[in-house]
């Protein structure tokens, strides 16, 4: 919506506030003020032209010799190459010396041997856009429609001194899409009046119903509650006076005629919609209001031909549709050069309506786009008066006794009631009475108290004050946001942070990215066939699968109990899509119980699991492959848990799981408790999906959460300032003694000299007895205090080999 400051001060007192404040205190209340144009580009030294004499000039087809009245003692010659130029013709004339937009300086020249003083100006040479520029003068200078004192000045006269604030509506302010409308907001914030306009209107004698009659069909009327009709006869099509062609080019509307210009520029006085059709070329003397037909056609003031379903209500003369109810006009009887008798249209059009029409035909009109957002229903027969008086006045017009109008319109205001209490209680404030009542009456809402409170009655521009809250805001408003105190919650409040399960579910998804697995999400719907390919890792006392009531399909008729397989599709899609190298994980819930119905619920377990397949690492240059196996994805998931801190409560052992390679597949467990398996995915299982040596992991993610949860947090160690000293020792063993075994046995029989044991070399075969296999491990020993000396690692070392040999009868290799 475009303000013109000029236009506004018509209606409320604002002479001691310039455009920056009213567009600032409009802004602080809720309407926003987006920009500031002036209309001024930099123009100086234009006044006003008389031209006496328009001759042809002697060396040039296309340029005329024009003598200029400009209100000195000498008349000018100005050189003029516009097509419209004629003797006779009040014209912007820019002086020698004058300036124009873009910093254009007017000097003395000669064109063509012939001396010019001067340049009459186009409105586009002014400053003014070309989309607002009237169609007759788009290619040539401005004449003005009447007669004016040459030499006055022309920036005044054509407003170029005015300001015009773009206003950023929000949908809720469609009284804002007014003049009137930015008016009383104005009025309001200020405390101050508006300047009502006088709608009265000098009518003829005849009576308006003698020509015309208005009917609304039965299906149309809550669409259309009110149609009224004004006849206006006699009149003369014109161009517009100069005021009201400023004022409709300020708020970027292109001025026509007389008449149609009148129409636009009610529509922005009043926020109402208005039409004006050629009576002698409407077709009949009726007026009906229907639903179109499927298929009917308009041909709309565009040129367009509208094909018409039943959801669009038309204006007809009883046959043919003239007009597409709020939404644009026929154009076979728009208003012409000849037109000489006026039916002026003011209704209330139902918002749906409009818009379902307006978006069918893609049509975005002024008009539309007020009857979409809510038109004020008071304000209709008031801007058909205000209409028809301008039109009596600038196209001598007779108005006929009227109008002729259909009216079932409810234009009462809405009462709400509101309390003090809940003002202050909502605002935070301490108000009285007598400010709630002051903000009520510069808003101009009527009311009546209580001890309850008021009684507020909305007027009909304010639809969109609806409910309790709307009032309050209204008061919020007007009394100043930055008036209403600022409190802090009376809460205790505490230090943010993540919770365990956060940290231990964000370091996972980070350790996992960080080494080049990719997170995956699935649906959480599986078929039974394919849950069934794998052990879920959930734990419960009933671990069936839970079915859904009312499935889309048996593909999703239950939820899943594992991970797995709906990764194996995604490995799948990759691979059909010549993506070979996959690894993917994925952390999401799992579900296990008989029933999903609202009584037993599922019981949901949160799960992790990862899918690898193809190369793990490839260097071209040195032609090195390295593709995944059991060793790589166990190292992925061990250096997981590591990161969650449960390394020394995690063991694994060999197993066998269901769709699980058996020979290549190991338990995890977690304080002795299974929680999932690593290792490779079945031939069988790979056959059947369409893969190739795919392997897998899934564990129970809750079960981590819970024991990092209890763990102790991870300490910071300084790094050591004194050097380890390194020993290896192999161990012969039975061959059913496994390396954790070892290892802890290791740590058992140690002091706190021995910081690291790692197995580095596995043995079975020649040189060996039967049954016994080789654990080659390597020991690191450091004193923190200081430096060890050999002696002391050696007396460590045999300590714990000694100790080795009673518990697990390990003895020292020595072949």
């Amino acid at each position: 919506m475009l303000v013109s400051y000029e236009w506004l001060k018509q209606y409320v007192d604002i002479e001691d506030l310039s455009a920056e404040e009213v567009a600032e205190k409009l802004t602080r209340s809720g309407v926003e003020v987006d920009f500031i144009h002036d209309m001024n580009k930099g123009v100086t030294g234009v006044v006003v032209g008389h031209i006496l004499t328009c001759e042809q000039h002697p060396d040039a087809d296309k340029l005329s010799l024009c003598t200029v009245d400009i209100g000195e003692e000498e008349t000018v010659q100005i050189v003029c190459g516009a097509n419209n130029v004629a003797e006779g013709q009040y014209v912007p004339v820019a002086k020698v010396g004058a300036v124009l937009p873009g910093n254009f300086k007017i000097k003395k020249s000669k064109l063509r041997g012939e001396t010019s003083h001067g340049m009459i100006c186009s409105l586009k040479e002014l400053g003014f856009e070309a989309k607002v520029t009237p169609k007759e003068f788009a290619d040539g200078i401005y004449v003005f429609p009447s007669v004016i004192e040459p030499g006055s000045d022309a920036i005044e006269y054509m407003r170029l001194y005015d300001k015009v604030m773009e206003l950023d509506l929000t949908p809720n302010r469609a009284d804002c899409l007014s003049m009137l409308g930015v008016a009383y907001e104005m009025a309001a914030i200020l405390g101050r009046d508006v300047n009502l306009i006088d709608e009265s209107v000098v009518r003829g004698e005849e009576q308006a119903s003698d020509y015309v009659s208005v009917n609304v069909k039965d299906d149309a009327t809550d669409a259309c509650p009110y149609y009224g009709a004004t006849m206006i006869q006699n009149v003369k099509i014109a161009p517009s006076p100069t005021w009201l062609q400023t004022y409709l080019m300020a708020s970027g509307v292109r001025p026509v005629n007389n008449v149609v210009d009148v129409t636009n520029f009610v529509l922005i006085e009043y926020g109402q919609p208005l039409h004006a059709f050629d009576f002698n070329r409407f077709g009949s003397n009726e007026v009906l209001v229907r639903k179109a037909g499927e298929g009917e056609t308009i041909v709309t003031l565009d040129g367009e031909t509208r094909t018409l379903s039943t959801d669009h209500l038309v204006i007809t003369n009883g046959q043919q549709p003239v007009a597409l109810a709020g939404v644009m006009g026929g154009a076979d009887s728009e208003v012409q050069d000849d037109t000489t008798s006026i039916l002026l249209e003011a209704a209330y059009f139902d918002a749906p309506t409009v818009r379902r029409a307006s978006r069918d035909l893609g049509i975005r009109s002024d008009s539309s786009v007020r009857f979409e957002k809510g038109v004020d229903p008071k304000r209709v027969p008031a801007a058909a008066d205000r209409a028809a008086r301008l039109i009596a006045e600038l196209a001598g017009g007779t108005v006929l006794q009227g109008p002729v109008a259909y009216d079932e319109l409810n234009v009462e205001p809405k009462p709400l009631d509101i309390s003090l209490q809940a003002i202050n209680r909502s605002l935070g404030t301490d108000l009285d009475e007598d400010t709630v009542e002051a903000i009520f009456k510069n808003l101009q809402f009527a009311f009546k108290g209580d001890e309850n409170g008021w009684t507020v009655y909305i007027p009909t521009r304010r639809q969109d004050i609806m409910i309790e809250a709307d009032i309050i805001e209204e008061v919020a408003r007007l009394y100043g946001y930055d008036q209403i105190p600022t409190t802090l919650p009376d809460v205790s409040s505490t230090t943010g942070g993540l919770s365990v399960a956060q940290s231990v579910k964000r370091a996972a998804k980070q350790y996992l990215e960080t080494v080049g697995v990719a997170e995956a999400v699935t649906y959480s719907l599986t078929s039974p066939a394919v849950d069934d390919t794998f052990d879920t890792v959930a734990k419960g006392e009933n671990e069936a699968r839970a079915q859904v009531a009312m499935p889309m399909s048996e593909d999703r008729s239950t939820l899943r109990t594992t991970v797995l397989p709906h990764l194996l599709e995604a490995v799948r899609y990759n691979r059909n899509r010549q993506l070979h190298n996959v690894a993917l994980y994925e952390m999401s819930s799992v579900f296990t119980g008989e029933s999903a119905s609202p009584s037993k619920q599922p019981t949901e377990t949160r799960s992790l699991a990862g899918v690898f397949t193809g190369l793990w690492h490839e260097n071209s240059w040195q032609r090195e492959k390295k593709p995944v196996d059991f060793f790589v994805v166990k190292g992925i998931f061990e250096g997981m848990i590591q990161e969650m801190g449960l390394t020394e409560r995690v063991t694994y052992t060999a197993g066998r799981h269901k769709g699980m390679h058996p020979g290549r597949t190991a338990t995890v467990y977690l304080d002795g408790e299974n929680i999932g398996y690593i290792g490779q995915v079945h031939p069988q299982v790979e056959k059947e999906w369409g893969l190739k040596q795919v392997y897998a992991f899934e564990c129970n993610l809750s079960l981590l959460i819970d024991a990092a949860s209890n763990s102790e947090p991870v300490r910071y160690i300084p790094i050591p300032r004194y050097p380890a000293i390194q020993r290896d020792v192999a161990l012969v063993v039975d061959e059913n003694t496994t390396a954790l075994e070892l290892k802890e046995a290791i740590y058992a029989r140690s002091s706190n000299l021995l910081k690291d044991v790692s197995l580095f070399d596995v043995y079975e075969g020649e040189n060996l007895a039967e049954g016994k296999k080789s654990l080659a491990f390597s020991l690191v020993y450091r004193d923190p205090e200081k430096t060890l000396t050999d002696d002391e690692v050696k007396q460590e070392h045999e300590q714990i080999i000694a100790g080795l040999e009673t518990d697990l009868g390990a003895t020292l290799r020595t072949e």
